[in-house]
């Protein structure tokens, strides 16, 4: 009976913290792009799924590029924003190269930096990893600009 008169569980209204350990493998990008879109889906966040997905493949695939080891992925999703941090064995800081718009590679921090509200690097560790790349986005900021446009 008690149950009965709670209130409907809104998961969007809660904060919530998952994290993820991907091994030094061609497919962490995948792998950590899919857990982050499951975790917005699962919890009503679909407005955030593709410019999360596009920032978290970016970094995943620069640690896979330029690092040795596992990843850790950790996605905090509060009801107004969400944090993603990827973070790796290096101690070496990500760089942003000079690249031409037309290069196939270097370009993943500049989109990174394009589509989300803020990002940088985490002034603490995790554990036995070195430092985190991490990114943001607020509920109605970017996730309601960013619209992927069609080619042809």
């Amino acid at each position: 009976m008690e149950a009965a008169r709670r209130a409907p569980h809104r998961p969007a209204q809660l904060a919530h913290d998952y994290s993820l350990f991907a091994p030094a493998d061609a497919t962490a990008p995948k792998v950590c792009r899919d857990f982050v879109r499951a975790v917005l889906l699962t919890l009503d966040r679909e407005p955030l799924v593709l410019p999360a997905t596009l920032c978290t493949s970016e970094l995943v695939t620069n640690v896979h590029l330029h690092t040795k080891g596992t990843t850790m992925l950790r996605v905090q999703l509060s009801p107004a924003r969400l944090r993603v941090s990827v973070y790796d064995e290096s101690h070496d800081a990500p760089v942003t190269p000079e690249t031409k718009t037309t290069a196939c590679r270097g370009r993943g921090l500049a989109l990174v930096a394009e589509v989300a509200d803020l990002w940088g690097v985490a002034a603490d560790r995790a554990g036995r990893f070195a430092k985190g790349v991490w990114f943001e986005l607020g509920e109605g900021e970017v996730a309601g600009s960013f619209r992927p446009h069609r080619i042809g």
